[in-house]
């Protein structure tokens, strides 16, 4: 069987002071830059059979740099539609809200652009990605390569591993980091985690 091989794009201005960037198109910083440019190595020797890509710029930028051209936007790799809390830090949700997770109490909403989304919405595009790339990883087609964002992914391992959405608060997640989710005798597992060359 094949890898499924989930790459977090490259640092933002966003990403360094914590704030929550879903929808917001926010691009590289000359850090994440050179973290996406840290990944190609890795994959000069890889050579997948389908790479897909958040739509936002980030990701698609990560994708470039790290070497994985010919990369497919993909919507359902959108990051957590953070709604009203966009752009806003958990330090400054928690200060009005102090019992709050993003796990469990979802967000509220934000407006057109921002609807908003629970764990179990995000759950469900993260099961239309694993779905779409399943027969590809089952016929040992070549690894997948998705290039997107770390709630996203945290929530796609989860479901990969048969838990629910919000076990995704299990696996932190780092910028400009690759990750590798596998199998084991017939069973899911995480190969390789937070991995940077």
């Amino acid at each position: 069987m094949s890898d499924l091989l989930l790459v977090r794009h490259g640092e933002t201005a966003w990403s360094v002071s914590g704030r929550h960037t879903g929808r917001t198109d926010v691009p590289l910083t000359a850090h994440g830059v050179e973290e996406a440019i840290s990944l190609a190595p890795f994959f000069r020797d890889h050579h997948p059979a389908l790479v897909l890509t958040s739509p936002l710029r980030r990701a698609a930028a990560t994708a470039e740099l790290a070497g994985l051209s010919g990369g497919v936007a993909d919507p359902d790799l959108y990051e957590w539609d953070y709604g009203g809390y966009e752009g806003i830090t958990t330090a400054e949700i928690l200060r009005e809200r102090p019992d709050w997770s993003l796990w469990t109490d979802g967000v509220p909403p934000g407006g057109p652009e921002h609807p908003g989304e629970n764990a179990a919405q995000v759950g469900a595009r993260a099961d239309r990605v694993l779905a779409r790339v399943a027969d590809l990883l089952h016929a040992d087609g070549g690894n997948v390569v998705l290039v997107a964002h770390a709630h996203l992914l945290r929530v796609l391992t989860a479901r990969y591993l048969g838990l629910p959405p919000e076990a995704g608060r299990l696996f932190l997640l780092r910028t400009g980091t690759f990750s590798v989710l596998s199998r084991e005798h017939g069973l899911p597992v995480v190969a390789g985690w937070n991995t940077s060359p």
